[in-house]
């Protein structure tokens, strides 16, 4: 079995959404923004129904739009990605005053 790596979802994603007319540009992300947000709350709706396999599909659901996004607006993720994460090490446990 082959390991893919961010860049390969990215990259298929992107060829899949654009070979079915699908095309995220500046202009329009607001609207592929917003997909992701409803795939999401069809997450909750799976949760809401103990439905862990729904909630698993739309989890990918959500990241495929995202590769999508990130593929069509070169946003070269991975390196995006690890830079966040070198910073969220730094941050003190539980940062931000959230109640969790």
């Amino acid at each position: 079995m082959t390991s893919s790596t961010l860049e390969d979802f990215v990259r298929e994603a992107k060829e899949i959404a654009n070979s079915k007319g699908f095309h995220v540009t500046w202009d329009n992300a607001p609207v592929y923004l917003m997909l992701v947000v409803t795939e999401l709350a069809e997450a909750m709706e799976a949760w809401r129904d103990d439905d862990k396999e729904g909630f698993r599909e739309e989890i990918a659901d959500t990241l495929i739009r995202i590769f999508h996004l990130c593929g069509d607006l070169d946003l070269r993720i991975s390196e995006a990605v690890k830079k966040k994460m070198e910073i969220n090490k730094t941050r003190p446990y539980r940062h931000g005053r959230k109640r969790l």
